[in-house]
């Protein structure tokens, strides 16, 4: 079993980097103007903008 890859708010960052805000059912759509937080192994994750959605740590991939 693999590291989580998504996350909620109060939940402590697994490692150092930016984490941004994705609907919890539809990661791929995306979502307009998400917040981007760069956190430290161990802060704690910030409140989302709406309750439905979670936070995941930005890649290469996933970046704008």
């Amino acid at each position: 079993m693999g590291e989580r890859t998504r996350f909620h708010p109060g939940d402590k960052a697994p490692n150092n980097g930016i984490y941004i805000e994705v609907g919890e059912n539809a990661v791929h759509m995306g979502v307009e103007n998400p917040k981007r937080v760069e956190l430290k192994k161990g802060d704690k994750l910030p409140d989302n903008e709406n309750g439905d959605r979670v936070w995941v740590m930005e890649t290469k991939r996933n970046s704008h």
